[in-house]
């Protein structure tokens, strides 16, 4: 009726956890001040962005419209005719990794390039 937990259900429950927060740590701490943001539209390269560079950018396809801006480092997207508008409460992004999504509106700003830790390696 009641099952036994052995030592080996244990070991292999701690194994888990350990791993999940190591994983977890590591698609943090992978994350670093990217250098542009990369704009697609359904699926194909719309344009590349420098961060370094504060602009406004208003895309128009298939009879919607979505407007990003960039300033201080961080894009952020400031308007879409979609419904749901969880692209634009989304917020500001500006690390690797991170991405805002208009699904209705098959658009993705996704953040690329970032600074190197190190220059060069040597043996």
């Amino acid at each position: 009726m009641f099952k036994v937990i052995k030592k080996a259900d244990i070991v292999l429950f701690i194994i888990l956890i350990v791993l999940g927060l190591g994983l977890s740590w590591l698609s943090i701490a992978g994350s670093v001040t990217g250098q542009k943001a990369v704009v697609t539209v359904s699926g194909k390269t719309y344009g590349s962005y420098d961060l370094s560079r504060n602009q406004s950018v208003t895309i128009k396809h298939n009879g919607h419209t979505n407007k990003f801006s960039i300033k201080d480092g961080y894009v952020q997207m400031t308007y879409s005719d979609c419904k749901n508008q969880i692209c634009v409460k989304k917020g500001r992004i500006n690390e690797t990794n991170q991405s805002i999504v208009c699904l209705p509106n098959k658009i993705v700003i996704t953040i690329e390039g970032g600074d190197d830790k190190y220059d060069a390696i040597s043996n």
